[in-house]
């Protein structure tokens, strides 16, 4: 037994086998053991794969294909046997999840149609084909399918931000036709003024073809010609729309297709999704000029449709206008630029473009997705770099202030969709980094189950960060996606069947070590111990991890639970630099616990501070309380010997008794014992006030009605509040008040 613990504590201290007692897991083809369940994801009903719909609004431009056929389902109930229709329309939903599982890529009309035909092709049952064929009329979405895999993050947010995009432009294409339209009236309504105007020529272009030869166009124009009229514009107001106009109608940052009024739109629009930073600064660069033209256009526009362009005072302000001049809700309007890049291409580059883009606060969105977060270290020590490189991009970017920032993982980015379609529909910088769960070392371990196991771990936390939420951290910043986040680790837990073939239950925490051992490339950090030597030196992980001190020799050994491909249990010891790094990993989410308000030490330290201050204050007030009953026989005793002078020391007792409790229906409070909630000096101030030690007490009971009074009784959180007797006899409502007051009496 000794000889078996020393060789579990070697390996644990050293990374060695130094008597082969403890077998290698490289062939063995472990996961952790809360994943034995998971095995097959087609044939779950899940959030994957989504469908990524056309021509759709941000917030439904996503959905998920167990929602589509949920929704398909929905539609077909009236008919006589919706529960058979209804299994025959999950038996598809599975086709099209293996199909897209195993590498199809296609639209769902299309997959659809695949899968049905696969399903029909024996033609044996009528009542399957019936099934499917009513199901595909009323399918409402069509788009990409896609499932949850390393292409998915860059796919899901670029659908997403054209969506959003989509919207913008939208908006935009309506404000700047609807100018373009207006001012083409004007340009009309002053040449129908001019001589030109009222030729016959024109008058007769500007008929319809049916009244040619039954119009004398020529005495008409005769006729308007000594028509008085309203005197056309000014040739300068009238230069100034025609290049206003000309700005309008040539700009190239959304196209007007759709739109009558705007004739020669640019062909060549310009492109908003790049690949680099210093592609999208280029760009951006490039462009401002237009910029600040089309917005100078579209404020001149405004002024003469309005009649209020006074030259006098307006040539000079746009003559000087340039880009220190834009606003953000002049910037807002125009198509956001999003730049997609992979983690790995980053670190090759450097990060100092992208945060130097993310720090000027231009409408540049980021992407950046990994593959890897628990590269081996350059160091070359066998540690692990599990936040090394680009993963911290996210936690640098909280420093920037007006940042959006999110980071997530593949599995989950559906869940968050809301918060994402928010955050690129923010006017402002945002970095999106996504870990796609295709770890290169993940085995037979589907990028969803890695992706969740990441975030399970704390490995790769999920949050968000949107500056526009609200003022302050507590309503821009959140942690709500993660698994039991007031926790160190999630606890689940396993149903399973022991040795004797009977069923048992256990409760395992998720760590770093667990997600770890999805990875083949870190076998060697792992030891499977025997079966039938699991003896009681071995300890959970997660227990191991608050030992009292690393450096003192244990006397246990730390293990995970694994399975392997047949869903038998091992239990398996760990090195020394795993424990190292969940433990790091473990400091580093309680750092962010605390940026979401979850066991702040801050707020810790004034609760502290709070009760002690609480303690003492009942201390003091039960000291008050012994002197008074020592106090009270002496008085009874010395009153009826002697009723003069010489029972005067008795008196003091007096102030204390009268200051607890007040004259009899006399309001008052049981001020020592005051938390200083402020809620009954929120109710009334001039009733209410504090004293030195910022405990309340009655300064004017006059000042308040006894409605406030019995109301602040209500809210005090420790019943320290006595209303007493009403003052004012004619206040309205005092039945139902003094009622209300008796249980404070």
């Amino acid at each position: 037994m000794e000889a078996e613990l020393q060789s579990h504590i070697a390996f644990h201290l050293t990374g060695t086998r130094p008597d082969g007692s403890l077998e290698s897991i490289a062939e063995l083809s472990l996961r952790p053991a809360l994943m034995a369940h998971y095995r097959d994801l087609t044939a779950l009903r899940h959030n994957y794969p989504v469908v990524l719909v056309t021509d759709a609004a941000p917030e439904a431009s996503v959905q998920s294909l167990t929602a589509v056929f949920d929704e398909v389902a929905a539609k077909l109930e009236i008919d006589p046997e919706p529960e058979r229709t209804t299994l025959h329309l999950r038996r598809l939903e599975r086709e099209i999840r293996a199909a897209v599982a195993a590498g199809e890529s296609d639209t769902l009309g299309a997959l659809w149609d695949a899968a049905a035909a696969r399903l029909t092709a024996a033609g044996d049952d009528p009542a399957l084909e019936d099934s499917l064929l009513r199901g595909r009329t009323v399918l409402s979405v069509d788009g990409e399918v896609v499932d949850c895999d390393a292409t998915l993050p860059q796919r899901f947010i670029v659908h997403m931000w054209r969506a959003v995009e989509a919207a913008r432009a939208r908006r935009f294409r309506a404000e700047v036709g609807g100018l373009v339209a207006r001012l083409s009236d004007v340009l009309r309504a002053d040449f129908s003024l001019s001589t030109q105007g009222r030729t016959a020529d024109h008058l007769r272009a500007s008929m319809a073809n049916a009244f040619a030869t039954e119009i004398d166009f020529g005495a008409l124009s005769g006729v308007l010609s000594t028509v008085s009229a309203r005197a056309p514009a000014p040739e300068g107001r009238l230069q100034r729309v025609r290049e206003v106009l000309a700005v309008l109608e040539g700009q190239r940052f959304v196209s007007f297709e759709g739109v009558s009024t705007v004739a020669n739109q640019p062909e060549d629009l310009y492109e908003y999704l790049f690949d680099s930073p210093a592609e999208a600064l280029e760009a951006y660069s490039a462009r401002l000029p237009e910029v600040v033209k089309l917005v100078r256009a579209i404020g001149i526009a405004r002024l003469e449709l309005r009649s209020d362009y006074v030259p006098e005072r307006h040539d000079p302000f746009f003559r000087e206008f340039g880009p220190q001049m834009l606003g953000d809700s002049d910037l807002a309007k125009f198509p956001g630029y999003l730049v997609r890049v992979s983690g790995a291409e980053l670190q090759q580059r450097g990060c100092s473009e992208l945060m130097e883009l993310l720090g000027a606060g231009l409408p540049v969105k980021f992407v950046v997705h990994t593959d890897d977060i628990i590269e081996p270290s350059s160091i070359g020590d066998g540690r692990v770099a599990f936040h090394a490189g680009t993963t911290q991009l996210a936690k640098m970017a909280l420093g920037l202030h007006d940042v959006f920032v999110m980071q997530t993982v593949g599995s989950h980015m559906f869940a968050v969709r809301e918060q994402l379609a928010a955050g690129l529909s923010g006017f402002g910088p945002g970095l999106v980094t996504v870990f796609s769960g295709a770890s290169p070392a993940a085995g037979g371990i589907s990028p969803y189950l890695v992706g969740a196991a990441a975030v399970e771990s704390r490995a790769f936390p999920m949050f968000w960060y949107d500056p526009t939420a609200g003022a302050d951290w507590a309503t821009r910043f959140s942690l709500a996606s993660n698994p039991q986040p007031e926790a160190d680790w999630p606890v689940h837990e396993l149903r399973y069947e022991d040795a004797a073939h009977q069923r048992a239950t256990t409760r395992l925490g998720f760590t770093l070590v667990d997600f770890i051992a999805c990875d083949s490339r870190y076998a060697a950090h792992f030891a499977r111990v025997p079966g039938g030597k699991w003896e009681a030196d071995l300890v959970p992980v997660i227990e191991a991890i608050e030992a009292e001190d690393a450096r003192v020799v244990p006397r246990t050994a730390p293990y995970v639970s694994l399975v392997d491909d047949q869903n038998r249990m091992h239990r398996v010891i760990i090195d020394e630099k795993l424990m190292h790094a969940a433990r790091r990993c473990l400091g580093q989410w309680r750092s962010l616990q605390e940026l979401g308000g979850i066991h702040n030490s801050y707020a810790q330290a004034l609760l502290e501070r709070e009760r002690a201050a609480w303690d003492a204050a009942q201390q003091a007030l039960g000291a008050v309380m012994t002197a008074e009953k020592a106090a009270a026989p002496a008085a009874a005793e010395a009153a009826p010997a002697a009723p003069t002078a010489a029972a005067q020391p008795a008196a003091p007792a007096a102030p204390a008794k009268a200051e607890l409790e007040g004259a009899p229906g006399e309001a008052y409070i049981e001020t020592m014992r005051c938390s200083s909630c402020d809620e009954c000096t929120t109710i009334n101030k001039k009733m209410f006030a504090y004293d030195e030690n910022k405990q309340a007490y009655i300064a004017d009971i006059k000042a308040g009605t006894y409605r406030q009074l019995v109301e602040a009784a209500e809210s005090c959180q420790v019943s320290i509040i006595h209303p007493g007797k009403p003052v004012n006899p004619d206040e309205q409502g005092l039945e139902e008040l003094i009622a209300r007051a008796a249980p404070f009496q």
